[in-house]
């Protein structure tokens, strides 16, 4: 393949890597960066990729070493008393009965494989990620998208291995309630 056509090729993921930067740092500015040095290694790197995994995923590779470098470099603390306040998960009790099953078992989300293959969808999940609190959303990504372990993501943010899992668990509850209400209470049609 040319040059000129991996270079266009690898720009039509320049959406997708830029919200995947942006829902992580919150900085639009530094996400431009990030994704224009994704961009930079995958072109200097094209020889490296032998198409064993889709481009989307190799791309996603080179974006995810790139935010951890971001994040390392600009070396923020969190705010200790945010985490804090978004581990409160008193509010998730009454989704539950006493043996801690479902008060009302969560709705049929119907084919979501089918589901996955619409922009829509994926427009309503950024909707969905960008409602959570930042620090709640920035612990989401750091661990199923960019697939750190548990214990790289506490020494990053100095925060426990139980707030860990409280932030990943609320984090879930409130996307699964936030795609009910938006997505499959709609019968998979936007707002």
């Amino acid at each position: 393949m040319a040059d000129a056509e991996f270079s266009a090729l690898i720009h039509t993921h320049r959406g997708y890597l830029l919200r995947v930067a942006v829902l992580q740092l919150r900085d639009g500015d530094l996400a431009e960066d990030v994704v224009q040095d994704t961009l930079v290694a995958a072109l200097q790197g094209a020889k490296g990729f032998s198409g064993r995994s889709s481009l989307k995923t190799w791309l996603t590779g080179i974006l995810k070493h790139k935010i951890v470098d971001a994040i390392r470099k600009k070396g923020r603390e969190p705010v200790v008393s945010s985490l804090d306040d978004e581990c409160q998960i008193d509010e998730f009790d009454a989704l539950f009965d006493e043996s801690g099953h479902w008060e009302n078992p969560p709705a049929t989300w119907g084919d979501p494989e089918g589901e996955l293959s619409r922009q829509q969808f994926f427009d309503i999940v950024d909707f969905c990620l960008e409602k959570l609190p930042p620090n709640t959303a920035r612990v989401f990504m750091m661990r199923e998208v960019m697939e750190l372990e548990g214990e790289e993501i506490c020494k990053e943010l100095s925060i426990t291995s139980t707030n860990l899992w409280v932030i990943l668990y609320r984090a879930r509850v409130a996307l699964r309630q936030c795609l009910e209400q938006n997505w499959f209470m709609r019968g998979g049609r936007a707002a």
